[in-house]
């Protein structure tokens, strides 16, 4: 191969750079301990130790396509496995790094999995290991928790390079990606190699990007967004990959990375905000914007802080950002552009374009995309990064595709005289209401949690008379609570309700706002590794409270399950 152009896989763009790159860096990954135990990777010795453990997966005997899971959070042997597996003629099958043991049994036991690699995993893995079918061979990443499984840096050593590496057809599974389960069931998607290619020279396409351009890796490795910008296009554009440490040094990680592209869920964007607001009050940094002589430095000094003064592409995705976040991110000098894109189609979907960016849109299409909207106003998608179907799911498949070769999104839209799409709410999420009209939450749901004391919420109200809002305080919310002033926060929530009311026709207008004492998070239930919302758990959790809410007759009720 003589230039990326003729790359037609991953492996190929893996090859390529192998060689075309040898001594420039590819991974660089903290191993513990601080700046003193860092370690980088150059393409030769990545691409090499692949292919060393690539050897060991051809010498133990597998069949040809066997499933091969992976958990662990984001790290250089992750993605060294995954090529691993490939070069070796398997197929990867992530796990999310939080699941639970049931979830953990159910992914491994559907999937076949003939062998997993553990990782860089959270004392959590206590209670997801419990999962693991019994005698399953299993490899461990130098930064797994204690073990005795089979050793990476042991197999490596003990292995040359495979050389016969296998030919990975394009229509061939490359992948089998299951979704977070917001819904039900995860389902797996299979991935070709084909869709795995196209969306990483796609994306590259519409960044522009190359090797001189830096990415930084955190979002789940395990889920299709990270899949696309980190790996695919990582891969394709020959860009180096920093990954971060912890939570505790992540700022840190960033700054050392000072990533040129990244991308990020809206409540960490709003983390970023709220930290700056710690160190200088919102009004006094809007003065200090507000004068041209010292507004470049502000900007610059607060970017720099963050580790994100070097980014030119910065993006959200996964929820509709805040309005006032997106503003106050653009006074800095950095264009937050949305994006949209599921499991089935590689997250390879719709961006916002520089200075095209609208807030509540997901921006156009790639340009190899093409999108649509049905007459009962469904959200439909081609994209050349589209799975191949459910894996064990024939049923499933049936109701996936239009016949026109469409991906059935589940989601409610709307696109405007420039081609950006607005997602307007999911199908399966409409409700209807005593008065039997239907009302779409997600919408109802933007308009709260634009609020700076709301971390997350849903919107619900089957049966009932009029919809109601539950919500989970913001962590700025819990510390105001904490000194004793819940008279304040009632009487802003009771404005935030007035307020999203009067943008509502009168059958979606909210009866009430539930402040929640619990924390929703993934350990618990309550989101999907992707930080959605559980509709499910919610409704069960809290659904059976409705009536007695709805008897206390006040705009805000405050409720603990303790």
């Amino acid at each position: 191969m003589k230039s990326i152009a003729e790359c037609k896989t991953l492996v190929d763009c893996a090859r390529y750079w192998e060689i075309a790159a040898a001594g420039r860096m590819c991974f660089t990954q903290p191993m513990g301990g601080g700046d003193a135990n860092v370690k980088t990777w150059s393409w030769a010795e990545a691409i090499g130790e692949a292919r060393r453990m690539a050897a060991y997966l051809k010498g133990i005997g597998l069949p040809e396509g066997s499933r091969i899971a992976i958990c662990s959070k984001n790290c250089a042997y992750w993605l060294m496995a995954d090529l691993a597996i490939w070069m070796a003629g398997h197929i990867s099958v992530p796990i999310y790094p939080i699941l639970t043991a049931e979830l953990v049994r159910y992914t491994l036991t559907h999937s076949e999995a003939s062998l997993l690699f553990v990782g860089k995993l959270d004392p959590v893995w206590q209670q997801m290991k419990n999962g693991v079918p019994a005698g399953l061979r299993t490899v461990a990443f130098p930064l797994a928790p204690q073990n005795d499984h089979e050793s990476w840096t042991a197999i490596v050593r003990a292995h040359a390079p495979l050389e016969a590496i296998a030919a990975c057809p394009r229509d061939a599974t490359a992948t089998i990606i299951y979704t977070s389960g917001s819904t039900g069931t995860p389902k797996g998607a299979e991935i070709s190699f084909e869709a795995m290619h196209r969306g990483g020279k796609g994306l590259t396409a519409f960044l522009q990007s190359g090797p001189a351009d830096r990415l930084f890796s955190y979002l789940p490795l395990a889920h299709a967004y990270e899949r696309l910008v980190i790996q695919a296009h990582g891969l394709y554009a020959g860009a180096p990959v920093f990954f971060a440490e912890s939570l505790d040094t992540f700022i840190h990680d960033l700054q050392r990375a000072r990533p040129t592209l990244f991308a990020s869920v809206p409540r960490l964007w709003v983390k970023f905000q709220q930290g700056v607001f710690q160190k200088i009050a919102p009004r006094k940094l809007d003065r200090l914007l507000a004068i041209p002589i010292v507004n470049r430095l502000v900007r610059k000094k607060i970017l720099k802080q963050l580790g994100l003064d070097q980014v030119r592409v910065a993006a959200s995705g996964s929820a509709s950002i805040p309005v006032d976040v997106l503003q106050w991110y653009r006074r800095l000098g950095l264009e937050l552009r949305e994006a949209y894109g599921m499991t089935e189609n590689l997250a390879y979907s719709h961006c916002s374009r520089a200075g095209r960016v609208r807030a509540g849109y997901v921006g156009n299409p790639y340009a190899d995309v093409e999108q649509k909207i049905s007459a009962e106003g469904e959200v439909l998608i081609k994209s050349p990064a589209m799975m191949k179907g459910y894996y064990k799911l024939p049923a499933e498949n049936a109701h996936a595709f239009t016949t026109d070769g469409y991906l059935h999104t589940g989601d409610l839209g709307e696109i405007d005289d420039l081609g950006r799409l607005k997602i307007t709410g999911r199908i399966k999420e409409l409700f209807k209401t005593a008065k039997g009209e239907y009302v779409a939450p997600a919408p109802i749901e933007n308009r709260l949690a634009n609020h700076p004391l709301v971390e997350a919420c849903y919107v619900t109200g089957s049966g009932c008379v009029q919809p109601y809002g539950v919500l989970m305080l913001s962590e700025a919310a819990r510390e105001t609570m904490s000194e004793g002033d819940g008279n304040a926060l009632t009487a802003r929530f009771e404005k935030l309700l007035e307020e999203v009311n009067q943008t509502l026709p009168a059958y979606e207008q909210l009866a009430f706002l539930v402040i929640a004492g619990d924390v929703w998070n993934t350990e618990n239930g309550f989101l999907t590794p992707t930080l959605k919302i559980k509709r499910a758990v919610l409704e069960k959790t809290y659904g059976p409270m409705a009536q007695e809410w709805f008897s206390m007759q006040t705009p805000v009720v405050w409720w603990s399950s303790g």
